[in-house]
């Protein structure tokens, strides 16, 4: 099995339950000649609760959809102007932990903010990425027979308000920010293109480009 290749698909602006389905199926019926895939996604409003959630750390939902999902983590928000890479990796044939991978993960975003002048940074034992005291990109990821699903959230140019409906990632000091607070003009393609840059980088890997599912 080649290692060197990726495939990376763009579905848009996709339903969360859509896009979930999905991902649960290719994980399942994933083989060794399956090649590992990244997914880069827009979602409509959503909160989802990883396997930690506890109901304290909703406020109130505003009648936006709340969701129990098979992820690690808290609770989070999810909506158009959020760019989520959803990282389906064999970390088994990769011989890779998932330790390794989050660490790859938070560098690679870690780098591309730094192509838009921010400097970003990680707290230990906190995944996620932060600017000035504020979360700018959440991880949650799951295994499940050697290989993840789930993936990262990066806030580009989205409305925040619903984050403050909660506690992210079930905390109450934690104030969300984005991209845009800082570059006024970003779009969500430009931060693609550089996702992509690195994501080639950090894993030594050329990615391909296929038609969304």
């Amino acid at each position: 099995m080649n290692n060197k290749i990726i495939y990376f698909r763009n579905l848009g602006l996709e339903n969360w339950f859509t896009t979930f389905v999905k991902m649960n199926d290719f994980v399942t019926l994933r083989n060794l000649h399956t090649f590992d895939e990244i997914w880069f996604v827009e979602h409509y409003p959503i909160f989802t609760q990883g396997q930690s959630q506890t109901q304290k750390n909703m406020i109130f939902s505003n009648m936006i959809p709340i969701v129990k999902t098979n992820r690690g983590g808290q609770i989070t928000y999810h909506g158009p102007g959020q760019q989520i890479l959803y990282f389906l990796i064999d970390i088994r044939r990769r011989k890779i932990s998932i330790r390794t991978l989050i660490k790859i993960m938070q560098i690679i975003v870690v780098e591309t903010l730094k192509k838009f002048s921010l400097h970003s940074y990680i707290k230990n034992l906190l995944p996620g990425v932060y600017v000035n005291k504020k979360k700018i990109c959440s991880l949650g990821l799951r295994v499940q027979n050697g290989s993840t699903l789930h993936g990262l959230a990066l806030n580009v140019n989205m409305d925040l308000t619903p984050f403050s409906y909660i506690y992210p990632c079930g905390d109450k000091n934690i104030q969300m920010t984005q991209i845009q607070n800082f570059y006024p003009n970003i779009q969500i393609k430009d931060v693609r293109k550089v996702l992509i840059q690195n994501l080639s980088k950090f894993f030594d890997a050329t990615f391909v480009n296929v038609l969304s599912r």
